[in-house]
């Protein structure tokens, strides 16, 4: 498993929250529902992206942007169209005064708005996962990021327009998995952009030696690794795998895969509350709970149980 792909295939995309906007100027909306991710796509017209803090950003019809959590941001037609409604956490919809919201409606299915004439269609895909893995691949994204329609054009918008309201079984599941596309697209083209700081352990999968050794822990995490043994399987010395391997990912071989299996367990403990603590250190490459016990204490803080709990 790439890191890309844990993003995804851990915390991904379950019941996210879907919604088509259809809005008509003068229109602000204020978020603040402290959500880790939400993709923004623009369907027709354009919209403002404005941080609390930062530059805002205006988006055209295909542009797409990623806007990383807790921090409130505004989305208007202009930036100082003052907020009409206030977006809150668990996606509840007040006046800025708290009050009953009444300036925009249900216009159906995942859809809402001024009216279904309007100018603008917004689409917005919203994440509410907060996973480990999840965060070493977003720690390395600015708050905000946008991809130009014209410099990345994408069939998922369009596709992702026509599917968010169809009301027909299992629509939740297609509509989870066309927003994992859509992400996992976009940050692909991020960080493939030349101008774009990608995180050294992105770059280091076009190494072929370290590339490969990447993929070796990554897909088999609970193999018993040593650096002998992964130069094996990467065709070189234990000595040329380690020089290269820290040049490239910044880390040795062992401290990227103990960091790599402490953010599995974390996952699986919130992810599979019955599984046993003992069975996910099995999973994970560790001989018993009490060693996992150990090292996710070192690392996180708190014990696997009190982690789960607290999750």
């Amino acid at each position: 498993m790439d890191p890309l792909a844990a993003l995804l295939d851990g915390p991904r995309a379950h019941g996210a929250f879907l919604l088509r906007s259809v809005l008509t100027p003068p229109w602000s909306l204020r978020i603040e529902d402290r959500a880790p991710l939400t993709v923004v796509s623009v369907v027709r017209g354009e919209a403002w992206i404005v941080p609390d803090t930062g530059d805002g950003v205006l988006l055209g019809e295909g542009d797409v942007a990623i806007v990383l959590g807790p921090d409130p941001y505004l989305v208007a037609d202009h930036p100082g169209t003052p907020p009409q409604a206030l977006i809150l956490p668990g996606q509840e919809c007040r006046t800025p005064d708290g009050g009953h919201l009444s300036a925009l409606a249900d216009l159906g299915v995942r859809t809402w708005g001024h009216g279904t004439g309007g100018p603008v269609v917004l689409l917005t895909g919203t994440y509410g996962m907060e996973g480990e893995l999840s965060k070493r691949l977003l720690a390395a994204l600015p708050p905000l990021l946008v991809l130009r329609a014209t410099d990345w054009p994408t069939p998922l918008v369009a596709l992702l327009a026509t599917e968010i309201g169809r009301d027909v079984p299992g629509q939740e599941a297609v509509l989870d998995r066309l927003l994992d596309l859509l992400l996992i697209a976009a940050l692909r083209a991020w960080f493939d952009r030349p101008d774009t700081s990608a995180p050294a352990w992105y770059r280091a999968h076009d190494d072929p030696v370290v590339g490969q050794a990447l993929r070796l822990l990554q897909h088999q995490p609970a193999e018993p690794w040593t650096v002998a043994k992964l130069a094996a399987g990467t065709g070189v010395s234990r000595a040329a795998l380690a020089r290269r391997f820290a040049a490239a990912v910044g880390e040795t071989p062992m401290a990227y895969l103990t960091g790599w299996r402490l953010a599995l367990a974390a996952d699986l403990l919130r992810q599979h509350p019955d599984t046993t603590i003992a069975a996910i250190a099995r999973q994970v490459g560790y001989g018993s709970a009490f060693a996992l016990s150990a090292a996710f204490k070192r690392e996180f803080g708190v014990s696997p149980q009190r982690y789960r709990t607290r999750a």
